[in-house]
């Protein structure tokens, strides 16, 4: 099963940085060649926009993700992608 990263794309996270990290995982992921294993989906709101922006991996949720955080993240799933 591929990993699923689902970004919040409501008018609050993406005001807040979701538009920001939605760009750095795209090109995260074409960087590293992780396109085709890892899901990458939209949605359209979260309902928990005073925490945003928020994105969710796994089921697993994440609040106020900046790209900072999102760098661990996305490394902890290309890792999974790539067996490490």
């Amino acid at each position: 099963m591929k990993p699923r990263i689902k970004i919040c794309m409501g008018s609050s996270c993406f005001r807040r940085g979701n538009r920001k990290n939605l760009e750095f995982i795209e090109s995260y992921l074409e960087e590293h060649g992780f396109v085709a294993e890892v899901e990458l989906v939209g949605s359209r709101c979260e309902e928990q926009c005073r925490k945003g922006p928020n994105l969710e991996i796994n089921g697993q949720m994440y609040h106020e993700v900046s790209q900072e955080i999102l760098a661990g993240l996305l490394e902890q799933v290309v890792g999974r992608c790539s067996g490490e």
